[in-house]
C-alpha cells in the first residue's frame, strides 16, 4: 500500500508540475533572449543579473550519487558524493537526491537558475521521466524531473549519462569548438550521444541515439548488438571462455588466478603487458565499435568521435583498430576526410559538467554555441 500510494503522489506531481514547469520556462526562455548573445541565430544582449545565476547539477549511477554546484563560467562552488544505494529501494533513493541537492544549495536560493541531472538511461528527456534503468531496481516510468521541480520549485533538465556527456566534451572537453559530435562511452556498457549542428539529438521521445544497440551480425548469423559484444563485460566473458578453452594468456595471473574475477580491466592489464590473447580481444572490441561509428558516420558525418568510460583507458589498443576499421568500412574517404578519433578529455566530472551544460541549453534545445559565451 505505501508503493502504491507513492505511485499516487508521483502521477501527482506530474499532474500539478506540468502547468508550473510550463510557466517556468516560458519565463526561463524570455529570460535566456537576455543571457544568450546569440540564440537561433538572433543577437541579443546579456543581462548581468542572470549571469550571476548558478546552476546544481546531479550525477546518479547505479553505485554512486553526487551533486555539485557551479556559477556561471563554470567554476566549482559547491561539491557532495554518497552512495546511491539502489538496492534500498525507489523511495530511498529518492530521499538521497533530494538531500544532496540540499546539501549543496546556497543560502539565498534565489541565486540557482535550474537543476541538470544526469541519470541512466532509457529515459525520456522531453517528460524527465527514467523509464526503465538496468542498474537502478524498482525504477520503472518513473518521472524524476516533475518530482525534483516540485520540491525545489527549479526548472529540472534530465538527460541520459551519454547525452551529458556528449555535452560536456563539447563545451569544456575534447570536442570543444566542434558543431557535430559524437560521444561513445565504453564501460559495463555502451552508450552514445550526438550533437548534429550544434543541438542534442534526442529523437521524438528523447531516446535517440542508442549506439551500443546496434544490432550486428556475428558467428555467422548470430544477431548480437554492439554492446553485447565489445562492452566491459562482453570483453570479460569471451576472456574467461578463451581460457576454459586452453588459450594461452597472463589474464588468469592478473585476476589473482580466480576465474570468475577475470574482468575488463585485467584483460587492459595484461593486454598493455603485451599478452597475445588479450590484444586479440580489445582489438576484437574495437572493431566492433568501429562498425557502429561507421553507421554514425553515415548517418550524422560528425567531425569528431570521443571515446569515454573505463575500457577506453586501454587507449591504443582499443582505439587503432577502431580507426583501422572505420576507415576501411566506410562508404567513401569523404567520410573520414578531416576525422577525429579521439579519447574523453574530462574524466569522472563528464556528468556533473554535462549537467551544467544540459541545464543551460535548457534540456539541449539551446545551441551550444552559447555555452562558448555563457560559461
Amino acid at each position: 500500500m505505501r508503493r502504491s500510494s507513492s505511485l499516487l503522489a508521483t502521477a501527482i506531481y506530474v499532474i500539478l508540475s506540468a502547468s508550473m514547469r510550463r510557466d517556468k520556462l516560458a519565463g526561463n526562455r524570455a529570460q535566456s533572449n537576455r543571457v544568450y548573445t546569440r540564440h537561433r541565430g538572433a543577437e541579443t544582449q546579456r543581462n548581468s543579473h542572470t549571469m550571476d545565476k548558478e546552476i546544481i547539477t546531479v550525477d546518479l549511477g547505479g553505485t554512486q550519487l553526487r551533486a555539485a554546484r557551479y556559477d556561471s563560467a563554470l567554476n566549482l562552488l559547491a561539491r557532495e558524493h554518497t552512495l546511491t544505494g539502489a538496492d534500498d529501494g525507489l523511495e530511498a533513493v529518492l530521499a538521497r537526491i533530494k538531500a544532496i541537492i540540499r546539501l549543496v544549495m546556497p543560502a539565498n536560493r534565489e541565486r540557482v537558475e535550474s537543476i541538470g541531472i544526469s541519470a541512466p538511461g532509457p529515459l525520456n528527456s522531453k517528460t524527465g521521466v527514467i523509464v526503465a534503468p538496468p542498474n537502478l531496481p524498482g525504477w520503472h516510468d518513473v518521472p524524476l524531473g516533475a518530482i525534483i521541480e516540485a520540491e525545489f520549485g527549479l526548472p529540472t533538465y534530465i538527460g541520459n549519462d551519454a547525452n551529458v556527456a556528449a555535452l560536456a566534451e563539447a563545451s569544456q572537453g575534447a570536442a570543444q569548438g566542434c558543431r557535430h559530435v559524437c560521444y561513445i562511452t565504453v564501460s559495463t556498457g555502451i552508450g552514445s550521444g550526438i550533437i548534429c549542428d550544434g543541438r542534442l539529438v534526442t529523437g521524438h521521445a528523447g531516446l535517440a541515439a542508442e549506439l551500443g544497440h546496434i544490432p550486428i551480425i556475428v558467428d555467422g548469423g548470430r544477431v548480437s548488438s554492439i554492446e553485447l559484444e565489445a562492452a566491459g563485460p562482453a570483453i570479460a566473458r569471451q576472456a574467461r571462455q578463451a581460457i576454459r578453452a586452453g588459450g594461452n594468456s597472463d589474464m588468469l595471473a592478473v585476476a589473482a588466478g580466480e576465474l570468475e574475477r577475470l574482468d575488463a580491466r585485467a584483460v587492459g592489464m595484461a593486454a598493455a603487458r603485451g599478452d597475445a590473447l588479450a590484444v586479440e580481444l580489445l582489438a576484437y572490441a574495437g572493431r566492433i565499435i568501429g562498425l557502429g561509428i561507421v553507421t554514425v558516420l553515415h548517418l550524422f558525418n560528425p567531425q569528431i568521435i570521443v571515446i569515454g568510460g573505463g575500457v577506453s583507458k586501454t587507449g591504443e589498443l582499443l582505439f587503432a583498430p577502431i580507426r583501422e576499421t572505420v576507415r576501411d568500412h566506410a562508404l567513401d574517404s569523404a567520410f573520414t576526410a578531416g576525422l577525429r578519433i579521439e579519447a574523453a578529455a574530462l574524466g569522472d566530472d563528464v556528468a556533473l559538467v554535462g549537467a551544467a551544460a544540459l541545464a543551460a541549453t535548457q534540456g539541449g534545445d539551446i545551441d551550444i554555441a552559447t555555452l562558448d559565451r555563457r560559461f
